[in-house]
C-alpha cells in the first residue's frame, strides 16, 4: 500500500517580492497601471473626459477654414470672369430671368429663419427650434427650385453653356453655388435629425448649440455669396 506524504511546510515570502502583501494584509495583485485597476475603474469618467475636451471654438475654426477654401475658389472664378469680360468682343450679357429675384428673396428669408431657430435653441425651445429649422430647409429647397426654373427659361431661349462667355460663367457660377448650398441643406437636415433623436443632457445640448452655430456660419456665407454673384452677373458690366 502506497502512502503519499504532503509537505505542509508554510512558505513565507517577504513583502514586495513575488505575491506580496496588500495594503490591508491580504495578498495583493500586480500594481495597477496608470493608477487604474484592471477592472476598468476609470471608465466612469469617460463621459466627463469627453465633455472637458469639447470646445465650441473647434467647430467654428473648422468651419472658417472650409469657408476660406470656398472663398478662394470663387475669388479665382471672379478674376477669370472679369478678365474674360474685358478681353474679347464676343461678350453678350444675358437678360436676367425675373425668377432670380424670387431666388434672392428666398435665400435672404432663410437667413432670418435660421437665426430665429438659433434663438429658440438657446432658450431650450426644441419644438420651436425644429419648426424654424424645417422652414429654413424648405426655403433652401425653394431657392434651388427657382434656380432650376431660371436655367430652364434660358434653355427655352436657346441660351446654353457654350452660347457665349457670359452664359458660360452664369451656369458655372450659379451651378457651383447651388452645389455648395446643397451641402448646407444636408447640414440643416443633420441638425434636425439630432433634435428629433431627443438626446438630453447639458453636454448634448452644448454640442447641438455648437453645431448650429457652425452651420449658421456656412448658411449665412452662402446667402452673402449669392448676393455677390447676383450683383456680379447682372449689375456689373
Amino acid at each position: 500500500m502506497d502512502i503519499t506524504v504532503t509537505n505542509t511546510e508554510r512558505v513565507v515570502k517577504k513583502p514586495g517580492k513575488g505575491v506580496g502583501v496588500g495594503p490591508r494584509g491580504g495578498k495583493g495583485g500586480p500594481p495597477p497601471r496608470n493608477g487604474k485597476g484592471f477592472g476598468g475603474g476609470g471608465g466612469g469618467s469617460r463621459r466627463g473626459g469627453d465633455s472637458q475636451g469639447f470646445s465650441p471654438a473647434r467647430y467654428r475654426l473648422g468651419m472658417w477654414v472650409g469657408l476660406a477654401a470656398i472663398a478662394m475658389m470663387f475669388t479665382a472664378l471672379t478674376s477669370a470672369y472679369i478678365v474674360r469680360a474685358a478681353s474679347g468682343d464676343d461678350w453678350r450679357p444675358l437678360a436676367m430671368p425675373r425668377i432670380l429675384w424670387l431666388s434672392t428673396g428666398l435665400i435672404l428669408a432663410s437667413s432670418f429663419t435660421f437665426e430665429a431657430a438659433r434663438r429658440a435653441l438657446k432658450r431650450g425651445l426644441d419644438s420651436v427650434y425644429s419648426r424654424w429649422l424645417l422652414l429654413t430647409v424648405l426655403l433652401g429647397l425653394g431657392f434651388l427650385a427657382s434656380q432650376l426654373i431660371a436655367w430652364r427659361q434660358l434653355v427655352a431661349q436657346r441660351v446654353y453653356v457654350a452660347t457665349n462667355p457670359h452664359s458660360s460663367f452664369f451656369y458655372l457660377l450659379t451651378g457651383a453655388h447651388g452645389v455648395h448650398l446643397i451641402g448646407g441643406i444636408l447640414a440643416l437636415d443633420f441638425l434636425l435629425f439630432r433634435t428629433w433623436r431627443k438626446t438630453g443632457g447639458a453636454y448634448a445640448n452644448e454640442r447641438r448649440r455648437a453645431a448650429a452655430d457652425a452651420v449658421s456660419l456656412y448658411w449665412h456665407f452662402m446667402d452673402g455669396l449669392w448676393i455677390y454673384l447676383f450683383l456680379l452677373l447682372f449689375l456689373w458690366r
